[in-house]
């Protein structure tokens, strides 16, 4: 019989599905180059794979909570393998973008953990445990496009995704030795599943963290789209040093989901979520006066990046945590659902990023957008307060 997955097999498993994610990003504008496109067509190997991976997550979900988290994990990893192959031998665009979007069978990497932390730890003592997951693999996205920056100087943009396909072997070599089952009883069937997703979906506590998840996050996939076309155009950045302060954000988000680690199970999920939320939206807002006043500099654009990891780092956790215990027997659901809801979000404002940027624009329609997304996410927070205040009042 096999144990619960350790606390390493789960880091190793959100980590390689963020890597995929970012690792190549430094190298968008060269790849369009190659591949003879324009910036916003290669774009879509972004928001076009976060797309993907919200369906994939409504997918993977319930599967998990069916089939159990193992089988989910290895059949995710062989996919994301044999479709980095495909992104290897692509030698059109449109052929790398199909290979890119099977990539994102890799997302389940990213739910699964989620879900078995929740199986195992229950309320404020799970978010604290998701804290240090996601504090674990925050290394990677921070070192990820530094990491690719290099390799594509050195060996072109190709060489990232050999680098997610050798890391891909380790991590499911890995899973497959470790990752032990933590669903109980042969898991809950897909019928039983669908008798109670109307109390999920009637929950106001659910989609509040659901929204103020999604809209946080949003920010950061906004940035994630437009990051790449603001260091090179506005600040004059070479793909290395574009990789160099694509750490700003991950060395937030590091800091904020030790905080959540350590302070959560003390202070509750929704004021440390509220804090994040301010936290985003008040650096955001600051930076994007600054950029209207004409002050255009890498370290004030990327110094509100940081701050604003440092918010996504305790609302994240806590919110994902908070979604999860609506309903604990759909903990697979439930991430899958709430992972689902953040990416289309995120896919949505990283596509717009990309097509509002354009020569001359500067960073400024990528600053509002981000804004924009923090407020909503603060709103969604206050509004889990205010309905817990009323049913506080009322019982």
């Amino acid at each position: 019989m096999r144990t619960p997955p350790h606390l390493l097999t789960l880091v190793a498993l959100s980590g390689v599905s963020a890597l995929s994610m970012n690792v190549f990003l430094p190298s968008l504008p060269g790849m369009a180059r190659d591949f003879q496109v324009d910036y916003g067509v290669m774009q879509l190997s972004v928001s076009a794979y976060i797309g993907a991976s919200a369906v994939l997550q409504l997918l993977g979900g319930p599967l998990s909570d069916r089939f159990g988290r193992r089988p989910v994990v290895i059949w995710g990893l062989i996919g994301f393998l044999l479709a980095t192959v495909g992104t290897l031998l692509a030698t059109t665009a449109t052929t790398f973008l199909v290979f890119r979007l099977a990539q994102s069978v890799i997302t389940v990497c990213m739910l699964v953990p989620r879900a078995v932390i929740r199986d195992l730890y229950d309320g404020d003592r799970a978010a604290s445990m998701l804290g240090y997951v996601t504090m674990g693999m925050a290394v990677v996205p921070m070192m990820a496009p530094v990491f690719g920056g290099v390799l594509d100087e050195l060996f072109g943009w190709q060489a990232n995704f050999a680098v997610m396909g050798l890391l891909g072997i380790a991590v499911l070599a890995l899973a497959y030795r470790d990752m032990g089952e933590t669903v109980r009883g042969g898991g809950m069937s897909l019928r039983a599943q669908m008798v109670n997703y109307p109390i999920l979906a009637r929950s106001h506590r659910f989609w509040g963290y659901c929204l103020a998840a999604t809209l946080s996050s949003g920010a950061f996939f906004a940035y994630l789209g437009g990051a790449p076309f603001v260091g090179e155009q506005v600040f004059g950045l070479t793909p290395a040093q574009v990789g160099y302060w694509f750490a700003a954000p991950s060395i937030g988000y590091l800091l904020g989901n030790f905080l959540s680690a350590r302070f959560s199970p003390v202070m509750g999920l929704n004021r440390m979520i509220l804090i994040g939320a301010v936290i985003c939206l008040v650096a955001l807002s600051a930076a994007l006066l600054v950029d209207l006043s004409g002050v255009v500099h890498p370290l004030v654009f990327f110094g509100a990046i940081a701050l604003m990891g440092l918010g996504n780092g305790m609302v994240l956790p806590n919110a994902n945590a908070g979604m999860m215990s609506v309903r604990p027997e759909l903990a697979g659901t439930a991430s899958g659902l709430g992972g689902a809801l953040a990416v289309a979000g995120g896919a949505a404002l990283s596509a717009l990023a990309g097509a509002l940027l354009q020569p001359g624009s500067g960073a400024t329609p990528l600053l509002a957008i981000m804004c924009a997304s923090a407020l909503g996410g603060l709103l969604a927070i206050t509004w889990v307060l205010r309905r817990e205040r009323q049913l506080a009042l009322q019982g």
